[in-house]
């Protein structure tokens, strides 16, 4: 971007009531380069293509600022706290004593923390050492120093890209704060209708259903009870639009079926989907 990016310009935050609550979750081993197209493909960095990229957990970054410095990496957790307008913790309560880590939205897009406390995000980053100065000139940013004199020189995301990860069955029990949002869930595969067609599987919560995914352009054939990581925008089933927008190739036997089955209920529209790094 030519121009230099004021905050307010980049990012806009939720009102939330009570603060956030940190769930526990932690990222388990490395994860191959090619899983980086789990980064949101519509944002402004294309993570596809930056090398040194893995998964890791915000405690991770925090004990290893300096071996990670400079590397992509990508972390999934609960926001903490908000700290500027386009900047926020992360922190896994999980591992006692462990430092929140600033993420700064140096993407261009905007970005809304969820509402729902429990609902984890998505930052794919570069790890810095957190030297403001450094971040606006590396970054062509404008940040307000006000907010950051606590963070100098502590570990940092330069967040590249960013997404809701809530789980299958938070979507299915309130699809509505999702639709339209650009999402990446990890789950575990159930019932493949065919090659563009499968669920997710949902155990975890009571009461909600297995998600929907509609993958229109698969890469490779997903398999049952293979946990995999997926990339795309929640919709609800209007059977006409998909039809209208992708080629689905249903046999009228499975199109009146889905639409029997799922016709009040979210679609999950996959640009990517990758065999997963994350335990379910």
């Amino acid at each position: 971007m030519d121009r230099v990016r004021n905050e307010k310009d980049n990012f806009y935050f939720s009102k939330k009531k009570g603060g956030f609550m940190n769930k526990f979750f932690r990222f388990q081993g490395a994860i191959a380069l090619s899983i980086m197209a789990l980064v949101l493909p519509a944002c402004s960095n294309d993570q596809a293509n930056v090398p040194g990229a893995g998964n890791v957990t915000t405690e991770e970054v925090a004990d290893n600022t300096a071996a990670l410095d400079g590397k992509t990496v990508t972390v999934r957790s609960e926001p903490k706290s908000k700290v500027g307008p386009t900047s926020f913790t992360v922190e896994d309560e999980k591992f006692f004593g462990s430092e929140p880590i600033l993420v700064i939205n140096a993407s261009g897009e905007p970005f809304v923390l969820p509402e729902d406390d429990d609902t984890e995000i998505q930052v794919t980053g570069v790890v810095r050492n957190f030297v403001i100065a450094d971040v606006e000139r590396e970054y062509n940013l404008t940040l307000d120093r006000q907010y950051y004199v606590d963070y100098e020189n502590k570990p940092a995301i330069i967040g590249q890209s960013m997404a809701l990860a809530p789980d299958p069955g938070e979507i299915t029990q309130n699809p509505a704060q999702f639709y339209n949002k650009r999402l990446a869930v990890t789950g575990e595969v159930e019932d493949i209708q065919d090659a563009n067609t499968f669920t997710l599987d949902e155990e975890k919560l009571f009461g909600a259903t297995d998600l929907l995914v509609l993958n229109p352009k698969p890469k490779v054939a997903v398999k049952d009870d293979e946990v995999v990581a997926i990339t795309g925008v929640l919709r609800p089933f209007v059977l006409a639009e998909f039809e209208r927008d992708y080629d689905l190739g249903w046999d009228l036997q499975l199109k009146q079926k889905i639409e029997a089955e799922y016709k009040t209920k979210p679609v999950f529209v996959a640009d990517s989907v990758y065999p997963s790094a994350i335990s379910d």
